[in-house]
Protein backbone atom coordinates (compact mmCIF):
# COMPACT_ATOMS: atom_id res chain seq x y z
CA UNK A 1 0.00 0.00 0.00
CA UNK A 2 1.44 3.36 -0.97
CA UNK A 3 1.87 6.21 1.46
CA UNK A 4 -1.33 8.21 1.88
CA UNK A 5 -0.94 11.65 0.33
CA UNK A 6 -3.05 14.70 1.07
CA UNK A 7 -5.15 14.06 -2.03
CA UNK A 8 -5.75 10.45 -1.05
CA UNK A 9 -6.81 11.51 2.43
CA UNK A 10 -9.32 13.96 1.04
CA UNK A 11 -10.85 11.20 -1.08
CA UNK A 12 -11.60 9.05 1.97
CA UNK A 13 -15.05 9.63 3.41
CA UNK A 14 -15.45 10.79 7.03
CA UNK A 15 -17.52 7.67 7.66
CA UNK A 16 -14.66 5.44 6.63
CA UNK A 17 -12.23 7.29 8.87
CA UNK A 18 -14.65 7.14 11.79
CA UNK A 19 -15.02 3.41 11.30
CA UNK A 20 -11.29 2.89 11.16
CA UNK A 21 -10.70 4.92 14.32
CA UNK A 22 -12.27 2.05 16.28
CA UNK A 23 -9.08 0.04 15.73
CA UNK A 24 -6.77 2.77 17.06
CA UNK A 25 -8.36 5.05 19.69
CA UNK A 26 -7.64 8.73 19.21
CA UNK A 27 -6.35 8.36 15.66
CA UNK A 28 -8.42 10.02 12.96
CA UNK A 29 -6.92 8.02 10.10
CA UNK A 30 -5.32 4.80 11.40
CA UNK A 31 -4.65 3.34 7.95
CA UNK A 32 -2.92 6.52 6.80
CA UNK A 33 -0.78 6.74 9.92
CA UNK A 34 0.19 3.07 9.83
CA UNK A 35 1.06 3.34 6.13
CA UNK A 36 3.28 6.33 6.88
CA UNK A 37 5.05 4.45 9.67
CA UNK A 38 5.45 1.41 7.41
CA UNK A 39 6.99 3.60 4.71
CA UNK A 40 9.49 4.89 7.27
CA UNK A 41 10.33 1.40 8.56
CA UNK A 42 10.94 -0.01 5.10
CA UNK A 43 13.65 2.61 4.66
CA UNK A 44 15.77 0.37 6.90
CA UNK A 45 17.13 -2.68 5.09
CA UNK A 46 17.78 -4.63 8.27
CA UNK A 47 14.67 -6.53 9.43
CA UNK A 48 15.74 -6.53 13.08
CA UNK A 49 16.14 -2.74 13.00
CA UNK A 50 12.57 -2.41 11.75
CA UNK A 51 11.26 -4.69 14.48
CA UNK A 52 13.26 -2.88 17.15
CA UNK A 53 11.90 0.53 16.12
CA UNK A 54 8.33 -0.79 15.82
CA UNK A 55 8.57 -2.45 19.22
CA UNK A 56 10.02 0.73 20.74
CA UNK A 57 7.01 2.71 19.53
CA UNK A 58 4.59 0.23 21.07
CA UNK A 59 3.51 -1.47 17.84
CA UNK A 60 2.88 -5.23 17.60
CA UNK A 61 5.63 -7.42 16.15
CA UNK A 62 4.21 -10.92 16.68
CA UNK A 63 1.85 -12.61 14.23
CA UNK A 64 -0.86 -13.08 16.87
CA UNK A 65 -0.77 -9.45 18.02
CA UNK A 66 -0.82 -8.11 14.47
CA UNK A 67 -3.68 -10.40 13.58
CA UNK A 68 -5.62 -9.24 16.63
CA UNK A 69 -5.33 -5.67 15.36
CA UNK A 70 -7.12 -6.29 12.05
CA UNK A 71 -10.70 -6.24 13.35
CA UNK A 72 -12.47 -7.66 10.28
CA UNK A 73 -15.81 -6.06 11.16
CA UNK A 74 -14.55 -2.46 10.91
CA UNK A 75 -16.59 -0.18 8.65
CA UNK A 76 -13.65 0.18 6.26
CA UNK A 77 -11.97 -3.24 6.57
CA UNK A 78 -10.18 -3.38 3.23
CA UNK A 79 -8.16 -0.20 3.64
CA UNK A 80 -7.15 -0.98 7.24
CA UNK A 81 -6.45 -4.65 6.48
CA UNK A 82 -4.21 -3.61 3.58
CA UNK A 83 -2.29 -1.22 5.84
CA UNK A 84 -1.82 -3.92 8.48
CA UNK A 85 -0.71 -6.45 5.85
CA UNK A 86 1.91 -4.01 4.54
CA UNK A 87 3.09 -3.32 8.06
CA UNK A 88 3.27 -7.06 8.82
CA UNK A 89 5.42 -7.58 5.75
CA UNK A 90 7.74 -4.76 6.84
CA UNK A 91 8.42 -6.37 10.21
CA UNK A 92 8.73 -9.84 8.64
CA UNK A 93 5.70 -11.57 10.11
CA UNK A 94 2.35 -12.67 8.72
CA UNK A 95 -1.00 -11.91 10.46
CA UNK A 96 -3.00 -14.86 11.77
CA UNK A 97 -5.70 -16.15 9.45
CA UNK A 98 -8.65 -15.51 11.77
CA UNK A 99 -8.06 -12.41 13.89
CA UNK A 100 -10.26 -11.74 16.87
CA UNK A 101 -11.99 -8.46 17.52
CA UNK A 102 -10.33 -6.18 20.05
CA UNK A 103 -10.36 -2.54 21.04
CA UNK A 104 -7.75 -0.33 22.64
CA UNK A 105 -4.16 0.66 21.90
CA UNK A 106 -1.99 -1.27 19.44
CA UNK A 107 -1.17 -4.74 20.83
CA UNK A 108 2.37 -4.99 22.16
CA UNK A 109 4.64 -7.36 24.04
CA UNK A 110 4.72 -7.39 27.82
CA UNK A 111 7.19 -5.24 29.69
CA UNK A 112 7.53 -2.82 32.59
CA UNK A 113 7.13 0.23 30.33
CA UNK A 114 4.53 -1.31 28.01
CA UNK A 115 1.91 1.36 28.66
CA UNK A 116 4.42 4.15 28.09
CA UNK A 117 5.57 3.31 24.58
CA UNK A 118 4.69 6.35 22.51
CA UNK A 119 1.84 5.09 20.33
CA UNK A 120 0.23 3.14 23.16
CA UNK A 121 0.54 6.18 25.44
CA UNK A 122 -1.13 8.35 22.80
CA UNK A 123 -4.00 5.87 22.45
CA UNK A 124 -4.51 5.75 26.21
CA UNK A 125 -4.55 9.56 26.33
CA UNK A 126 -6.88 9.85 23.34
CA UNK A 127 -4.18 11.78 21.47
CA UNK A 128 -3.92 11.55 17.68
CA UNK A 129 -0.18 11.05 16.97
CA UNK A 130 -0.52 13.07 13.76
CA UNK A 131 -1.73 16.12 15.69
CA UNK A 132 0.38 15.96 18.82
CA UNK A 133 2.39 18.83 20.28
CA UNK A 134 5.79 19.21 21.92
CA UNK A 135 4.00 19.78 25.23
CA UNK A 136 2.40 16.35 24.94
CA UNK A 137 5.77 14.77 24.12
CA UNK A 138 7.18 16.36 27.29
CA UNK A 139 4.22 15.02 29.28
CA UNK A 140 4.98 11.55 27.86
CA UNK A 141 8.63 11.86 28.90
CA UNK A 142 7.48 12.86 32.38
CA UNK A 143 5.23 9.80 32.59
CA UNK A 144 8.15 7.65 31.46
CA UNK A 145 10.28 9.08 34.26
CA UNK A 146 7.54 8.44 36.80
CA UNK A 147 7.32 4.85 35.53
CA UNK A 148 10.98 4.37 36.40
CA UNK A 149 12.58 4.73 32.96
CA UNK A 150 16.24 5.73 33.20
CA UNK A 151 17.45 8.86 31.36
CA UNK A 152 19.22 6.69 28.78
CA UNK A 153 15.97 4.77 28.15
CA UNK A 154 13.98 7.99 27.76
CA UNK A 155 16.65 9.37 25.47
CA UNK A 156 16.56 6.28 23.26
CA UNK A 157 12.76 6.24 23.09
CA UNK A 158 12.64 9.96 22.28
CA UNK A 159 15.21 9.43 19.51
CA UNK A 160 12.99 6.75 17.94
CA UNK A 161 9.92 8.97 18.08
CA UNK A 162 11.88 11.91 16.67
CA UNK A 163 13.15 9.83 13.75
CA UNK A 164 9.65 8.58 12.97
CA UNK A 165 8.19 12.09 12.97
CA UNK A 166 10.97 13.38 10.71
CA UNK A 167 9.84 10.82 8.12
CA UNK A 168 6.14 11.59 8.62
CA UNK A 169 6.86 15.32 8.24
CA UNK A 170 8.74 14.71 4.99
CA UNK A 171 5.73 12.73 3.74
CA UNK A 172 3.33 15.54 4.67
CA UNK A 173 1.45 13.48 7.28
CA UNK A 174 2.36 15.87 10.09
CA UNK A 175 3.00 19.60 10.00
CA UNK A 176 6.14 19.52 12.15
CA UNK A 177 8.25 17.25 14.34
CA UNK A 178 6.94 17.54 17.93
CA UNK A 179 9.80 15.38 19.25
CA UNK A 180 12.57 17.70 18.01
CA UNK A 181 13.42 18.74 21.56
CA UNK A 182 16.65 19.81 23.26
CA UNK A 183 17.80 16.57 24.94
CA UNK A 184 20.36 18.30 27.16
CA UNK A 185 17.78 20.78 28.42
CA UNK A 186 15.51 17.87 29.23
CA UNK A 187 18.29 16.24 31.25
CA UNK A 188 18.57 13.24 28.94
CA UNK A 189 22.24 13.60 28.05
CA UNK A 190 24.98 13.02 30.57
CA UNK A 191 28.30 14.78 30.77
CA UNK A 192 30.98 13.05 28.70
CA UNK A 193 33.10 12.25 31.73
CA UNK A 194 30.31 10.73 33.81
CA UNK A 195 30.39 7.09 34.90
CA UNK A 196 27.94 4.79 33.13
CA UNK A 197 24.90 3.74 35.13
CA UNK A 198 25.17 0.27 33.60
CA UNK A 199 26.09 -2.31 36.23
CA UNK A 200 29.67 -3.51 35.87
CA UNK A 201 29.82 -7.27 36.38
CA UNK A 202 32.82 -9.13 37.74
CA UNK A 203 34.14 -12.37 36.24
CA UNK A 204 32.86 -14.18 39.33
CA UNK A 205 29.34 -12.79 38.81
CA UNK A 206 29.29 -13.79 35.15
CA UNK A 207 30.45 -17.30 36.07
CA UNK A 208 27.67 -17.46 38.69
CA UNK A 209 25.11 -16.34 36.10
CA UNK A 210 26.30 -19.06 33.71
CA UNK A 211 26.04 -21.73 36.43
CA UNK A 212 22.58 -20.58 37.44
CA UNK A 213 21.37 -20.77 33.83
CA UNK A 214 22.41 -24.43 33.72
CA UNK A 215 20.79 -25.43 37.00
CA UNK A 216 17.66 -27.63 36.64
CA UNK A 217 14.51 -25.78 37.58
CA UNK A 218 10.92 -26.76 38.15
CA UNK A 219 8.88 -26.99 34.97
CA UNK A 220 11.90 -26.54 32.69
CA UNK A 221 12.82 -29.18 30.14
CA UNK A 222 16.40 -30.07 29.27
CA UNK A 223 16.03 -27.93 26.14
CA UNK A 224 14.79 -24.98 28.21
CA UNK A 225 17.86 -25.20 30.44
CA UNK A 226 20.20 -25.56 27.47
CA UNK A 227 18.59 -22.53 25.83
CA UNK A 228 19.15 -20.41 28.95
CA UNK A 229 22.82 -21.44 29.08
CA UNK A 230 23.23 -20.63 25.38
CA UNK A 231 21.68 -17.18 25.80
CA UNK A 232 23.97 -16.27 28.70
CA UNK A 233 27.06 -17.69 26.94
CA UNK A 234 26.31 -15.86 23.69
CA UNK A 235 25.89 -12.57 25.52
CA UNK A 236 29.42 -12.99 26.92
CA UNK A 237 30.57 -12.48 23.31
CA UNK A 238 29.52 -8.83 23.49
CA UNK A 239 26.32 -9.11 21.42
CA UNK A 240 23.49 -6.59 21.53
CA UNK A 241 20.08 -8.00 22.44
CA UNK A 242 18.69 -7.13 18.98
CA UNK A 243 21.63 -8.94 17.39
CA UNK A 244 21.00 -12.06 19.45
CA UNK A 245 17.30 -12.08 18.59
CA UNK A 246 18.05 -11.63 14.89
CA UNK A 247 20.42 -14.60 14.55
CA UNK A 248 19.41 -17.36 12.10
CA UNK A 249 20.68 -20.93 11.94
CA UNK A 250 22.46 -20.03 8.71
CA UNK A 251 24.51 -17.44 10.60
CA UNK A 252 26.38 -20.21 12.42
CA UNK A 253 29.32 -21.21 10.24
CA UNK A 254 33.01 -22.14 10.25
CA UNK A 255 35.61 -19.64 9.12
CA UNK A 256 39.38 -19.96 9.39
CA UNK A 257 38.85 -23.30 11.07
CA UNK A 258 36.69 -21.92 13.89
CA UNK A 259 32.97 -21.68 14.49
CA UNK A 260 31.61 -18.17 14.30
CA UNK A 261 28.40 -16.16 13.87
CA UNK A 262 27.45 -13.66 11.20
CA UNK A 263 25.97 -10.88 13.30
CA UNK A 264 23.86 -8.09 11.82
CA UNK A 265 24.52 -4.96 13.81
CA UNK A 266 23.28 -1.39 13.68
CA UNK A 267 22.67 -0.07 10.19
CA UNK A 268 22.65 -3.58 8.79
CA UNK A 269 26.43 -3.92 9.12
CA UNK A 270 27.53 -7.56 9.30
CA UNK A 271 30.50 -8.68 11.37
CA UNK A 272 31.99 -12.06 12.23
CA UNK A 273 31.94 -12.99 15.92
CA UNK A 274 34.02 -16.02 16.87
CA UNK A 275 32.57 -18.39 19.46
CA UNK A 276 34.38 -18.91 22.72
CA UNK A 277 34.65 -22.50 23.99
CA UNK A 278 31.77 -22.12 26.51
CA UNK A 279 29.59 -20.34 23.96
CA UNK A 280 30.25 -23.00 21.31
CA UNK A 281 29.57 -25.87 23.72
CA UNK A 282 26.37 -24.27 25.01
CA UNK A 283 25.02 -23.47 21.55
CA UNK A 284 25.79 -26.90 20.08
CA UNK A 285 24.19 -28.66 23.06
CA UNK A 286 21.04 -26.57 22.69
CA UNK A 287 20.83 -27.18 18.93
CA UNK A 288 21.36 -30.92 19.43
CA UNK A 289 18.53 -31.13 21.98
CA UNK A 290 16.25 -29.11 19.72
CA UNK A 291 17.06 -31.36 16.75
CA UNK A 292 16.29 -34.46 18.85
CA UNK A 293 12.79 -33.16 19.46
CA UNK A 294 13.36 -31.97 23.01
CA UNK A 295 12.20 -28.50 22.02
CA UNK A 296 9.14 -27.09 20.25
CA UNK A 297 8.72 -27.08 16.48
CA UNK A 298 10.11 -23.94 14.89
CA UNK A 299 7.63 -21.48 13.42
CA UNK A 300 9.23 -19.94 10.34
CA UNK A 301 8.55 -16.36 9.37
CA UNK A 302 8.50 -14.73 5.94
CA UNK A 303 10.89 -12.29 4.35
CA UNK A 304 9.64 -9.16 2.61
CA UNK A 305 9.98 -10.96 -0.73
CA UNK A 306 7.50 -13.60 0.39
CA UNK A 307 9.93 -16.52 0.67
CA UNK A 308 10.51 -18.46 3.87
CA UNK A 309 13.15 -16.95 6.11
CA UNK A 310 16.06 -18.83 7.61
CA UNK A 311 15.10 -20.55 10.84
CA UNK A 312 15.89 -18.59 14.00
CA UNK A 313 18.97 -19.75 15.90
CA UNK A 314 17.20 -19.38 19.24
CA UNK A 315 13.49 -19.94 19.68
CA UNK A 316 10.97 -19.76 22.50
CA UNK A 317 9.05 -22.73 23.87
CA UNK A 318 6.39 -21.95 21.29
CA UNK A 319 8.95 -22.23 18.49
CA UNK A 320 9.04 -18.53 17.64
CA UNK A 321 11.94 -16.13 17.38
CA UNK A 322 12.89 -14.55 20.70
CA UNK A 323 11.64 -11.02 21.37
CA UNK A 324 13.81 -8.59 23.32
CA UNK A 325 11.48 -8.57 26.33
CA UNK A 326 11.61 -12.37 26.57
CA UNK A 327 15.41 -12.25 26.66
CA UNK A 328 15.36 -9.60 29.40
CA UNK A 329 12.93 -11.70 31.44
CA UNK A 330 15.08 -14.80 31.04
CA UNK A 331 18.22 -12.98 32.23
CA UNK A 332 16.43 -11.46 35.23
CA UNK A 333 14.99 -14.86 36.17
CA UNK A 334 18.39 -16.53 35.94
CA UNK A 335 20.10 -13.72 37.87
CA UNK A 336 17.50 -13.93 40.64
CA UNK A 337 18.25 -17.63 41.06
CA UNK A 338 22.04 -17.17 41.14
CA UNK A 339 22.26 -16.60 44.88
CA UNK A 340 24.57 -14.34 46.84
CA UNK A 341 26.96 -13.50 44.01
CA UNK A 342 24.25 -11.61 42.10
CA UNK A 343 21.94 -10.66 44.97
CA UNK A 344 22.86 -6.97 44.72
CA UNK A 345 22.49 -6.64 40.96
CA UNK A 346 19.85 -9.20 39.94
CA UNK A 347 17.12 -6.57 39.55
CA UNK A 348 19.41 -4.45 37.35
CA UNK A 349 20.55 -7.33 35.14
CA UNK A 350 20.12 -6.72 31.42
CA UNK A 351 21.87 -7.76 28.20
CA UNK A 352 23.95 -4.58 27.96
CA UNK A 353 25.59 -5.39 31.29
CA UNK A 354 27.16 -8.46 29.67
CA UNK A 355 28.16 -6.42 26.62
CA UNK A 356 29.90 -3.94 28.93
CA UNK A 357 31.52 -6.87 30.72
CA UNK A 358 33.00 -8.07 27.43
CA UNK A 359 34.59 -4.68 26.74
CA UNK A 360 35.99 -4.15 30.24
CA UNK A 361 37.22 -7.74 30.66
CA UNK A 362 38.85 -7.78 27.23
CA UNK A 363 40.71 -4.50 27.70
CA UNK A 364 41.85 -5.40 31.20
CA UNK A 365 43.11 -8.75 29.87
CA UNK A 366 45.33 -6.87 27.42
CA UNK A 367 43.25 -6.88 24.20
CA UNK A 368 43.72 -3.86 21.93
CA UNK A 369 40.88 -1.39 21.66
CA UNK A 370 40.83 -1.91 17.87
CA UNK A 371 40.20 -5.64 18.29
CA UNK A 372 37.52 -5.10 20.91
CA UNK A 373 35.85 -2.48 18.71
CA UNK A 374 35.66 -5.01 15.85
CA UNK A 375 34.33 -7.72 18.18
CA UNK A 376 31.40 -5.68 19.50
CA UNK A 377 30.64 -3.70 16.33
CA UNK A 378 31.19 -0.16 17.60
CA UNK A 379 31.19 2.37 14.76
CA UNK A 380 33.94 4.36 16.47
CA UNK A 381 36.82 3.31 18.67
CA UNK A 382 35.92 6.30 20.86
CA UNK A 383 32.74 4.45 21.82
CA UNK A 384 34.74 1.39 22.84
CA UNK A 385 37.13 3.54 24.85
CA UNK A 386 34.21 5.38 26.43
CA UNK A 387 32.54 2.16 27.58
CA UNK A 388 35.76 1.10 29.27
CA UNK A 389 36.67 4.49 30.73
CA UNK A 390 33.18 5.18 32.09
CA UNK A 391 32.69 1.77 33.65
CA UNK A 392 33.24 1.32 37.36
CA UNK A 393 36.94 0.53 37.72
CA UNK A 394 38.27 -2.77 38.99
CA UNK A 395 38.95 -2.30 42.73
CA UNK A 396 42.54 -3.39 42.09
CA UNK A 397 43.02 -0.20 40.07
CA UNK A 398 41.99 1.98 43.01
CA UNK A 399 44.26 3.40 45.71
CA UNK A 400 41.47 3.30 48.29
CA UNK A 401 43.00 0.38 50.26
CA UNK A 402 46.46 1.95 50.27
CA UNK A 403 45.03 5.10 51.81
CA UNK A 404 43.05 3.09 54.39
CA UNK A 405 46.20 1.15 55.32
CA UNK A 406 48.00 4.44 55.94
CA UNK A 407 45.55 5.76 58.52
CA UNK A 408 43.46 2.89 59.87
CA UNK A 409 45.22 0.15 61.88
CA UNK A 410 42.37 -2.35 61.39
CA UNK A 411 42.96 -2.29 57.63
CA UNK A 412 46.46 -3.76 58.07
Amino acid sequence: MKLLSGADSAAVSPGELAGESEVWPGVTDPAGLLSGITEWLTGYGNQQTRRTYAEGLGLPVSADDIGAWVQPDSKAPDRWADAVADYAQAVIVAPVAKPVRRAGPPPAGRGRLRACHWLRWCAAQGVDPTATTSAQVKKWLSDLENAGAAPSTRDRMLATVKTMYASLADAGLVAANPAALDRRRLGLTAAAASTSATVTLTTRQVAALHRAAGAPRRGASACDVARAVAVVALFTLGLRVSELCGLDEADLHVTRGRRALRVRGKGGKVRVVYLSVPAENALLEYLALRADGAGSAIVAGKRSGGTLSDRPLLVTRGGRRFARQAVWQLLRRVAASAGADLAGVAEMMHPHALRHFYVTAAVEAGASLEHVQADVGHASIDTTSGVYDHAARDPARSAVDLVADAWHPASN
